[in-house]
């Protein structure tokens, strides 16, 4: 494949949002390598999607210390292709990586002591052959630890120049607010919670982003697409060679029921009245309210971004067109 130039339009269709009250921009969507850049899978394809989002003007990618499979080959091939096509480009990267779920054998290897996290990122930070990440996150809330020896590392890990910011994921709204708390104590604010939001997964909803709007901490939502129930992949059953057909531990049969796959058809048409794809609908419609800040998709080809990334042509909707999926989310019972 040859050399790498990025594209001189990269940052004219991107929109860039603030991240709570602090400095940083987040494009409207980010790249997650939680599938589709570990070992079991091509460089090649892998390098095509980091370049597409590039051009696209897509700045974030977000990693953590077990995606692959196996756990910690996503960060070895996104830190040889950022070496090989990116590394000119590196100040207009943000790079995240998290420490919390299991990484290797024995005590230190998972959840939130310090022992855990700060070993976790000095070897995250191996893999992907750089000084220091932009966002260094807290992967889940650990009960057996205490929230001030979690945050401390985390503090720590600025402190040592090794991130720039830190930030939050899975945490509930009681365990964020505490966090947010510590971290704003120890001079080291925390940036951004990241959480999974999408139609059918509504939990931010319920306290959690007003916690973070009162305290200033941004918002970024994984699975936008309810992995993969909001596209059109699903809409006529289970191919063959999806996710939900393999033995993957995210998505199985089970979780694609007939109920939600009537709503997601209901859906997919008034996406298709808006001029859009379903999942071009689903990504705006996390991003409607501003509250927001970025909708991470992750993505098995280049042009699976280029067709998400249109959704900015119809990133706004009408009460009407909201009413109406609400009334299709609240059919029958889920």
């Amino acid at each position: 494949m040859k050399n790498y130039t990025a594209s001189a339009e990269r940052y004219s269709t991107m929109t860039y949002n603030r991240c709570g009250k602090s400095g940083m921009k987040l494009p409207a969507i980010s790249l997650g390598l939680w599938h589709n850049f570990g070992g079991v899978d091509a460089v090649e394809n892998g390098r095509l999607m980091l370049r597409r989002a590039f051009d696209l003007g897509i700045t974030h990618f977000d990693l953590a210390n077990n995606y692959g499979p196996p756990p910690g080959s996503a960060e070895e091939m996104f830190g040889q292709l950022w070496r090989k096509d990116f590394s000119a480009y590196r100040d207009e990267m943000i790079v995240a990586t998290k420490a919390g779920y299991r990484m290797w054998p024995g005590p230190y290897g998972e959840w939130g002591s310090r022992k855990s996290m700060l070993a976790s990122l000095d070897q995250s930070l191996k893999r992907l052959d750089m000084d220091y990440v932009d966002i260094f996150y807290s992967h889940r809330y650990d009960a057996e630890t205490p929230l001030e020896e979690t945050m401390m590392a985390l503090d720590q890990a600025v402190r040592q120049g090794k991130a720039l910011y830190v930030g939050i994921s899975n945490y509930g709204a009681a365990q964020a607010q505490e966090a947010i708390a510590i971290l704003r104590e120890l001079g080291t604010p925390c940036l951004i919670h990241q959480c999974q939001y999408s139609m059918y997964e509504r939990t931010l909803e319920a306290g959690l982003q007003s916690v973070l709007e009162e305290a200033g901490v941004g918002t970024i939502a994984y699975s936008p697409l309810a992995r993969g129930l909001l596209t059109d992949r699903y809409l006529d059953g289970v191919p063959a060679d999806s996710r939900a057909a393999g033995a993957s531990v995210f998505l199985g049969r089970e979780d694609i029921t007939e109920e939600r796959l009537n709503k997601s058809r209901k859906l997919n048409e008034l996406a298709l009245l808006r001029g859009q794809s379903l999942a071009q609908m689903a990504v705006a419609w996390v991003l409607r309210q501003g509250r927001v800040a970025s909708a991470l998709i992750g993505a098995s080809k280049a042009e699976q971004i280029d067709d998400i990334a249109k959704f900015l042509e119809h990133a706004s909707f009408t009460d009407e067109e909201l009413a109406a999926i609400e009334r299709i989310l609240g059919a029958g019972d889920e």
